[in-house]
């Protein structure tokens, strides 16, 4: 992608990798370096910063354009699946570790997800991920995107996503569609 800009307004960003909040002034010239799941990474003068779906607009781009997601399978997701957590799945898809142009379920990091019924007889989506690197300040970025878009599903009650380090992931854990997206097949 790689499009330079000034930003429009003052914008809270997540600096990468370190996770910490930052603020990005109005007029700071960034570079979009990549554009997946509706957040954005862009490069600054200080290093790389991530900027919210929510916060689009600081960067000049209409909001109601960036949510225009494609809808695609993934061999990492269980055929047995009910239709609540492939819809669960399929919001999952929407989020992206911001060096990597690959969705978390197509980089094998969901481990698990699944939804089960409280006593109440609500949904509760339950994930259990991880992130390539353990030291990943981002993490806590990424965990809290993937609830937040899990909990868009209308018939979602309440989503937790955990973060787990065993097993270790590995590239292995890439899908068929994963690895074509970074030309390893």
């Amino acid at each position: 992608m790689h499009s330079s800009l000034e930003l429009k307004r003052e914008v809270d960003a997540i600096q990468i990798p370190s996770g910490d909040s930052i603020k990005l002034p109005l007029g700071m010239k960034v570079i979009i370096t990549q554009s997946l799941g509706g957040t954005y990474t862009v490069a600054t003068d200080f290093g790389l910063a991530r900027i919210s779906a929510k916060d689009v607009d600081a960067l000049g781009i209409d909001p109601e354009a960036s949510k225009k997601e494609s809808e695609s399978t993934s061999s990492n997701i269980p055929e047995n699946a009910s239709d609540l957590e492939a819809q669960v799945w399929n919001q999952l898809k929407n989020v992206y570790d911001p060096e990597i142009p690959v969705n978390i379920v197509d980089l094998g990091l969901v481990y698990d997800c699944h939804v089960e019924q409280t006593d109440e007889g609500k949904n509760r989506a339950v994930v259990k991920m991880t992130l390539t690197a353990p030291g990943c300040g981002m993490g806590p970025t990424i965990a809290a995107d993937a609830q937040s878009r899990i909990m868009t599903i209308e018939d979602m009650d309440d989503a937790a996503v955990e973060l787990v380090w065993e097993p270790a992931w590995n590239q292995g854990m890439i899908s068929i569609e994963g690895k074509m997206k970074l030309g390893m097949i």
